[in-house]
């Protein structure tokens, strides 16, 4: 995922998110991504990474801070070059932070990011009940439509549920009605 090129565009989405601040990761955040992540690993709800590949992919991150600039928790958005659907991937809170609106912060900067990259629909994939993903307006699915690539490096015997939700494009301006037009319908 390229980097967003303007502080402005990070800024407006992490405003709109509070309380607390979502941005996108650096490569500085790699220790902090893999350990916020790694109690996740040892459960079994996320694969295991190596910390390197927390610093080669640190950018496709979105992370929660608090005031004092811990993080709270993480998700990341891959794009295919050649396919319309993007993956949720590594989406994790800390324990003490679940409960509080962090993961919906989450989701909201990485849904408001696929629409700004024209992505069509986000797909995740979880070992879980898959509730949160639900209350996120995801719904379970097959890999049909998914990104191939993805599809592909799913590990069958982790037995996998799949779930997409559609992504809104940008907002489009309400049409201007006239004050008549109501009057006329009574």
């Amino acid at each position: 995922m390229p980097p967003l090129t303007t502080a402005s565009r990070q800024e407006v989405r992490s405003r709109a998110l509070a309380p607390g601040r979502v941005r996108i990761a650096g490569p500085a955040d790699a220790a902090a991504l893999h350990a916020l992540s790694e109690p996740f690993m040892r459960s079994g709800a996320l694969r295991r990474r190596a910390p390197r590949l927390y610093a080669v992919t640190a950018r496709q991150f979105f992370v929660a801070e608090d005031a004092e600039g811990e993080l709270e928790g993480c998700v990341a958005l891959r794009t295919y070059p050649d396919e319309p659907a993007a993956v949720l991937h590594n989406f994790c809170v800390r324990p003490d932070r679940q409960r509080r609106g962090v993961g919906a912060r989450l989701l909201a900067a990485l849904l408001a990011e696929a629409a700004a990259r024209s992505v069509s629909e986000v797909f995740a994939a979880t070992t879980g009940g898959g509730e949160s993903f639900v209350r996120g307006g995801f719904r379970e699915t097959d890999a049909a439509r998914a990104p191939r690539t993805w599809v592909a490096a799913l590990d069958p015997a982790r037995g996998s549920r799949i779930f997409v939700r559609p992504v809104a494009g940008p907002a489009q301006p309400r049409p201007v009605r006239h004050w008549r037009a109501s009057t006329q319908t009574r």
